[in-house]
């Protein structure tokens, strides 16, 4: 009786590590990443509102050659939003010239003349994507509007652009 107890503890002891061996399962995934090509922006061009005369508005529109430009690389074919930091007005010295509207627009090929797309320049973000090639043009123009005693001098101001991938 002694060699049963024995025989039947080793078959369960057998069927026990057999059941867990099945019951065992295993999967694997991939870890991946994909690294989109660093954003380089450079300020290729002023904006230069030229001659400005006291009292008289003077606007640059984006397709002007006077506009303002940035032009960027980055991932191909991939969104971006861009956001500026703007100054609300011109200066020389203690004399300020207002600016009062912005205006924008960008394009792949850099020639805004045959087809830029329109946007507002601000700090709240608008979209754009660079082209197959990686490459994304943004044109900027405003208004300026001279007081009637406008001061005399050189007037100038910093815009900031700032593109994320997203």
């Amino acid at each position: 009786m002694i060699r049963r107890a024995t025989v039947s503890t080793a078959v369960v002891a057998v069927l026990a590590l057999s059941a867990s061996t099945a019951a065992a399962q295993s999967a694997n995934i991939q870890a991946l990443a994909n690294v989109f090509t660093a954003i380089s922006v450079s300020g290729t061009r002023d904006l230069d509102f030229g001659n400005v005369f006291p009292g008289i508005a003077k606007t640059v529109v984006p397709s002007a050659g006077t506009s303002g430009l940035f032009s960027a690389t980055g991932q191909a074919s991939t969104n971006v939003n861009m956001t500026f930091t703007l100054p609300t007005d011109l200066s020389s010295g203690a004399n300020l010239l207002p600016i009062g509207t912005w205006t924008g627009c960008f394009d792949t090929d850099n020639d805004p003349s045959a087809g830029c797309t329109g946007f507002t320049p601000s700090a709240v973000a608008s979209a754009a994507s660079f082209s197959g090639a990686g490459a994304l043009f943004v044109f900027v123009g405003g208004t300026v509007t001279p007081g009637a005693g406008q001061a005399s001098g050189a007037y100038t101001g910093t815009i900031v652009i700032q593109l994320d991938y997203f």
